[in-house]
């Protein structure tokens, strides 16, 4: 059975165009410059340990990257775009707003589990890889305002430019319990259920409060102050 996928596999490699075999090595080096950095951290990430860990020769490398700095440079908003791509599977048919954002909150520890160097990665990026690190942070926190405004979450409440700003929140908030509650020994585990409850309780009572106390739209709060004007209130 193994030696019949083998040969099938083979059989896919020598069908592969050039293009194809090109990519399927950067993506290679990419998934050992993973390893490698949640390994030993990235001053030791050497070009030679990555291509160790990717199987192919320290010379190959340089057909995909000028210098070990611009793997590092790319390395965390490429894992950034996959975290992401993982997310949006895990809250496409989710329809409910608050039971999205939960699930979205949800799908970045299980995430984690999947990637647990990406931590790693991330907090050390800012040092080692400041142009990655600026890049997956516009990256992620763009498309995060975008999917809220999408969904209309906080309308009436928080203006555009203070929807970045609760996005930032929410990003720290994962960061700093994902370290706190799901980092044992250098083990990556779920946190405990309080962790996801807390935070649903927080941010239904923050971005999706309904009722009297949240504000209305510009345009309902004018209709309304006419109105009673016209009663005479």
């Amino acid at each position: 059975m193994r030696a019949g996928q083998e040969r099938v596999r083979r059989s896919r490699r020598l069908h592969l165009t050039r293009v194809e075999r090109s990519e399927v090595v950067k993506k290679r080096l990419f998934a050992a410059a993973v390893k490698v950095v949640g390994e030993v951290g990235y001053a030791e990430a050497s070009i030679s340990r990555i291509t160790q860990a990717a199987g192919v020769a320290q010379g190959t490398f340089y057909n995909h990257f000028p210098n070990r700095q611009d793997l590092l440079d790319q390395l965390l908003p490429a894992v950034g775009i996959e975290m992401l791509e993982f997310i949006r599977r895990r809250v496409r048919h989710v329809v409910s707003r608050v039971e999205k954002e939960a699930a979205r909150f949800r799908a970045f520890f299980d995430f984690l589990i999947e990637m647990p160097e990406f931590m790693r990665i991330l907090n050390e990026s800012d040092l080692f890889a400041p142009k990655g690190y600026a890049q997956h942070i516009e990256i992620i926190s763009k498309d995060y305002v975008r999917a809220l405004e999408k969904e209309q979450v906080g309308y009436g409440t928080f203006s555009p430019e203070e929807l970045e700003v609760v996005v930032h929140i929410m990003m720290g908030a994962r960061s700093y319990l994902s370290h706190h509650f799901s980092y044992t020994n250098g083990k990556v585990h779920l946190p405990p259920q309080r962790v996801f409850t807390a935070y649903q309780k927080l941010f239904t009572i923050g971005l999706f409060a309904t009722g009297r106390t949240h504000p209305l739209p510009m345009a309902k709060r004018r209709k309304a102050t006419a109105l009673k004007k016209a009663r005479g209130d």
